[in-house]
C-alpha cells in the first residue's frame, strides 16, 4: 500500500511518496501553493498540486489508483471556505480518497509522539496550531498583521530595517546591525542609503530579506541591545500564542509538547530566541511544556496521521 503526503508552503511544496511501513520512497518539491499568494488563486494552487501529484506518480512508476490515501497540509487553508473551494478543484481535476488541513496541523503529527500538542512554525510565515488529547483542532494566528503574527522572515527582517532607520534616520537607538546592513546590502550609510532599500524589502526580495534576517541572528548572538529587543517582542507574542491553546484545548498530559518548526525555529542560530520563548510560555500558561524542534521533515507528519489509527 502506498501513501502520498504533501506539506504546501509560501515558496516551496513538498510531494512524498510513502509506505505503509511510513518509509519515505521519493520526494519532489515544486513552487509554493498558498493560494493567497498566487494570481490564480485556488485554480492556480490547484494546479499547482496536481502537477507536483503527477510528477511523483511518473518518477516513481505509480498511479492514482495504487495510492490508498493522501493527505495535504497546506498553507492559505484557516477557513471551511478556503478548503472547500480547493477540495472542489482537487477533486474535479480526478483526485479521490484525500484530506486537506492546515499545514500547521501536520507540525504535531511530525514532532509529537503521540501526535497531540501545539505546533509553532516560523518560517515564510507564522502559525500556532494545536491538535488535543481529544482530537480537536485549534489554529492561532496565521493572518498576518490582522492577527499579530510575528518571528517569521519577513516579520523579522523588517524589525531589522526598522532598528537600522532608528539609528540612522532618527539616532534614537544606536545598532551594531548598521553596518553589515549597509556593507551586505551596499548602501551608504546614510539615509539616503537606508531608504534604497525600501522598494525591494516591500516587494519582499529574498536578496534584501535574507540578508536581514542573518544580520538579525547575528547581532543577537552578540548581544546587540536593539536586536534583542526584538527577539523579546517575537518571544513574548509566541509565548501568547502558545498559551492561548493551553487555555482552549484540553490536553491529558501534565506535560504538553511544543513542536517548534520552521526555519526560524530550525535552521538559523536562535537559541537565544527560543530560550525566551519557552520561559514566557511557561510563565503565561502556567503549564509545563516539552519544547520540541522538529528535525524531520514536516511532510513526515501526513504519514503519520494518515497511519495512525493503523
Amino acid at each position: 500500500m502506498y501513501y502520498i503526503g504533501v506539506d504546501g508552503g509560501g515558496t516551496k511544496t513538498a510531494y512524498a511518496l510513502f509506505d505503509e511501513n511510513k518509509n519515505m520512497l521519493h520526494m519532489v518539491k515544486t513552487t509554493g501553493s498558498n493560494h493567497e499568494n498566487l494570481d490564480g488563486s485556488f485554480e492556480e494552487a490547484a494546479q499547482i498540486i496536481m502537477g507536483g501529484i503527477n510528477d511523483l506518480l511518473n518518477e516513481t512508476g505509480k498511479t492514482l489508483s495504487d495510492i490508498s490515501g493522501i493527505l495535504m497540509g497546506l498553507a492559505g487553508i484557516d477557513h471551511e471556505y478556503q478548503h472547500d473551494a480547493l477540495y472542489k478543484l482537487l477533486y474535479d481535476k480526478g483526485l479521490r480518497n484525500f484530506r486537506i488541513y492546515n499545514d500547521g496541523f501536520i507540525v504535531t503529527k511530525a514532532g509529537s509522539p503521540d501526535g497531540t500538542g501545539i505546533g509553532y512554525n516560523c518560517g515564510t510565515g507564522t502559525c500556532c496550531n494545536s491538535i488535543a488529547s481529544d482530537g480537536k483542532m485549534l489554529q492561532v494566528g496565521g493572518f498576518g498583521e490582522l492577527s499579530g503574527d510575528m518571528g517569521n522572515g519577513m516579520w523579522i527582517a523588517a524589525r531589522t530595517f526598522r532598528a537600522v532607520y532608528d539609528d540612522i534616520c532618527l539616532g534614537s537607538r544606536k545598532t551594531s546591525m548598521t553596518q553589515p546592513f549597509c556593507e551586505k546590502l551596499g548602501v551608504s550609510a546614510d539615509r539616503e542609503g537606508v531608504l534604497s532599500v525600501i522598494a525591494s524589502l516591500e516587494e519582499e526580495k529574498g536578496d534584501v530579506v535574507m540578508p536581514l534576517i542573518d544580520i538579525f541572528f547575528d547581532a543577537l548572538n552578540a548581544g546587540d541591545a536593539a536586536a534583542d529587543a526584538i527577539a523579546e517582542e517575537m518571544a513574548v507574542r509566541g509565548a501568547n500564542f502558545i498559551a492561548a491553546h493551553t487555555f482552549s484545548q484540553k490536553f491529558d498530559s501534565d506535560v504538553i509538547n511544543v513542536v517548534l518548526s520552521g526555519s526560524m525555529h530550525t535552521k538559523l542560530p536562535s537559541d537565544i530566541y527560543v530560550e525566551k520563548l519557552k520561559k514566557y510560555a511557561a510563565e503565561k500558561s502556567g503549564r509545563k511544556l516539552n519544547f520540541i524542534k522538529l528535525d524531520a521533515a514536516p511532510v513526515t507528519g501526513c504519514i503519520n496521521w494518515l497511519l495512525e489509527n493503523a
